[in-house]
């Protein structure tokens, strides 16, 4: 098979779908990798180390979408990159479709296979290609809210640990999945004081027994929720469901009731955000303000420390990569659930039941539209 890895056009995103040593990996199992020129030039890979690791280089993103069986990328296709998909080519990639209909609605007319990280699953019911940019995202979460909170950007002016004889920080964490437990420690290590919401007793139980008091738990309503952002410096949005819209737990009602100069920070935001005044922003001009609240909503945050990003992700979707190139996409997606639960478009049809949903579109069982485009 042919692996197209095009270079990432989204505002500010650095990220690459493959590093140099896993195209080596794809090449060892004898299939072919085409790289877009400076494809990895923003996380330090050259065109020299991908074509040592045996890849070839493509001098633009044509030539790439163009000759290539399976586009592996980061971020969803912007419509121009929509538009050079082929009919039946293989997209594995980051799509968070629920809220985007414009991209779902150019990837149903493409006609092509698209396979999104977000929701392909494993056998303990996690998200195995989300994770690691999640923990990425919840660790960042913390940081880029901490500077948030410094007067000169808006916010309270106030130092996420405290110091002797001066109170920390409150942080909130709505959320106790990868980005909410992650965001959580990294602010207990910085001296705040966390308290996590969570809908599920047992996952609040498993916080509890792992980090006792130094991270406070509370079960997750609307009056709970209100009562804690009343008081709280910093507000992380960490809920998910997968392939579906964010909920609006906050909602513009009750940010009049926050401190002024309280710094909100929305990593559900690809999939909608889960603030009622969220709005998508970038590494270039990531916070706005809202009724004296800042929200820093910026869409690729792991793209911000790109390398590391890489790294992980491609640590995490190789092993995909390789099944679905080893075995073809139809094979692949027939023997293996997991990475059937990720095929979000196929052919012209929707197969992920949350986005058919949320869109309005019939909902087509994979194994239906699989075995009709084979």
């Amino acid at each position: 098979m042919l692996i197209g890895v095009p270079k990432e056009i989204k505002n500010h995103e650095y990220r690459v779908g493959l590093t140099p040593s896993g195209v080596r990996e794809l090449v060892a199992h004898g299939h072919k990798v085409l790289v877009q020129s400076r494809a990895g030039l923003g996380v330090g890979y050259t065109d020299e180390q991908y074509i040592q690791s045996g890849a070839s280089i493509a001098s633009n993103a044509e030539g790439v979408f163009e000759t290539a069986d399976m586009i592996v990328k980061v971020k969803e296709p912007q419509p121009v990159e929509c538009r050079l998909l082929r009919s039946g080519q293989v997209l594995f990639t980051y799509l968070h479709l629920a809220p985007d209909p414009e991209q779902t609605k150019l990837l149903l007319e493409s006609d092509v296979v698209a396979i999104a990280y977000e929701t392909v699953t494993d056998e303990r019911g996690g998200l195995p290609l989300l994770a690691p940019m999640s923990e990425v995202a919840g660790r960042m979460a913390i940081q880029a809210g901490a500077h948030a909170l410094e007067k000169a950007q808006g916010g309270r002016g106030m130092l996420l640990g405290g110091v002797p004889g001066v109170a920390p920080a409150k942080v909130v964490v709505l959320g106790g999945g990868v980005v909410g437990l992650n965001a959580a420690r990294m602010a207990m290590g910085l001296g705040a004081d966390v308290t996590l919401l969570d809908k599920s007793l047992n996952r609040l139980k498993e916080i509890d027994m792992v980090f006792g008091g130094k991270i406070k738990t509370l079960m997750s309503d609307t009056a709970t929720i209100e009562e804690m952002i009343k008081e709280a410096d910093l507000v992380v949005g960490a809920v998910l469901v997968p392939g579906a819209a964010a909920p609006k737990l906050v909602t513009r009602r009750m940010l009049k009731i926050m401190k002024a100069g309280a710094v909100l920070v929305d990593v559900a935001i690809d999939q909608g955000g889960c603030f009622e005044t969220s709005r998508p922003t970038t590494h270039q001009s990531p916070t706005y303000e809202v009724d004296g609240i800042v929200h820093y909503c910026v869409a690729n945050m792991p793209g911000g420390v790109a390398r590391t990003s890489t790294q992980a992700l491609t640590n995490a979707t190789l092993p995909f990569m390789l099944e679905l190139a080893n075995k073809g996409w139809v094979q692949a997606l027939l023997d293996n659930p997991h990475l059937r639960n990720g095929l979000n478009v196929c052919r012209g049809k929707v197969t992920h039941r949350a986005v058919a949903a949320g869109l309005g579109y019939e909902y087509v069982d994979p194994f239906e539209a699989i075995k009709a485009a084979s």
